[in-house]
């Protein structure tokens, strides 16, 4: 499925949705370019778990873990990693089979062969000549949304 978010609002607004629809336990791979919007669904998907703390890009700080309800967010930022075992290398497994919350990783596709079988993909793209509009495709959701 692919849907056409014209504003940060609108990002949220999905973020919000998916939120209730994905299962703890699950790891969503974000995958797009620089400005595309994944920071922006991270932010609307924290909102939908009541996280009361700012949530922004965590590239300097690779992992951020946040207390929501009704289940932790883990935040992953790929993006200064190089292959999959680096992301191994620190522990990153962990963060992958979450049991007591879901997982979202931006720039999922550096480490990509190490995603779960089950991963949730969500793409992020711009559309042309048209600034603030994104078409995000999601793949991997249990059910319909």
């Amino acid at each position: 499925m692919v849907v056409e978010c014209r504003s940060i609002e609108e990002t949220h607004t999905l973020a919000r949705k998916l939120a209730s629809k994905i299962p703890i336990g699950s790891v969503v791979a974000l995958i797009g370019d620089l400005g595309t919007g994944k920071t922006t669904f991270t932010q609307g998907f924290s909102k939908a778990l009541k996280v009361e703390d700012n949530v922004g890009s965590p590239t300097f700080k690779l992992v951020s873990e946040y207390d929501g309800s009704p289940h932790r967010l883990y935040h992953i930022d790929a993006y200064r990693l190089e292959k999959p075992m680096d992301f191994i290398n620190i522990g990153g497994e962990t963060y992958l089979y979450p049991d007591d919350g879901v997982t979202l990783i931006e720039w999922a596709n550096i480490i990509e062969d190490a995603l779960p079988e089950n991963t949730i993909y969500l793409r992020f793209s711009r559309v042309e000549g048209n600034p603030e509009t994104r078409l995000i495709s999601v793949d991997g959701i249990p059910g319909e949304f």
